[in-house]
């Protein structure tokens, strides 16, 4: 079979409205894909950085697929949460990125956005915290699902990631 090694980093967030801020993230791939290797979902560090300043996470991305054929190229997911002085989390922002599909390094950007709400639920996340929240995450990477949603901009989360393909000439696999 032909093999992906995803290796990277997700270097931080900037553009989030508070602070205290960590990311839950994760690849989804679609049944053509094996995980030979690696962990595939995970969760950086709380940052809090000085006022004005990025986030910095550093954490670390290393997978390995097999493949059968191109179709479910894998995406990064990623669900930025913000930490209160409490303790307490709430989601700042879902968004995704398809790793790209040839050999080599790459900086990747990837938007994030959060569910808008009704007024009601505005006020209430105002005053009580605890904004509106996605039923199904996997709406997330599903575009076929979101075209429904009123959303508004989060902040950016910043990916530096090698991609590596082995056999996919041996393979009769073509991706260009």
């Amino acid at each position: 079979m032909a093999e992906v090694h995803i290796i990277g980093q997700i270097l931080g967030a900037e553009g989030f409205k508070d602070r205290n801020v960590f990311c839950k993230w994760g690849i989804v791939a679609g049944s053509n894909w094996d995980l030979l290797e690696g962990t595939d979902q995970g969760q950086t560090q709380v940052d809090h950085p000085p006022e004005g300043e990025d986030a910095v996470w550093s954490h670390p991305i290393d997978v390995h697929y097999a493949c059968r054929g191109l179709s479910g190229w894998p995406k990064l997911y990623f669900q930025v949460w913000h930490q209160d002085i409490h303790g307490r989390n709430d989601i700042c922002g879902y968004g995704f990125c398809h790793v790209p599909t040839e050999a080599g390094c790459f900086d990747l950007d990837c938007v994030t956005w959060l569910p808008e709400g009704s007024v009601l639920e505005r006020i209430s996340a105002f005053f009580i915290g605890g904004g509106p929240r996605l039923k199904v995450e996997e709406t997330v990477y599903n575009s076929g699902d979101r075209f429904r949603l009123r959303t508004r901009a989060g902040g950016t989360v910043h990916i530096q990631i090698s991609v590596l393909l082995k056999d996919f000439a041996r393979h009769n696999i073509r991706y260009r």
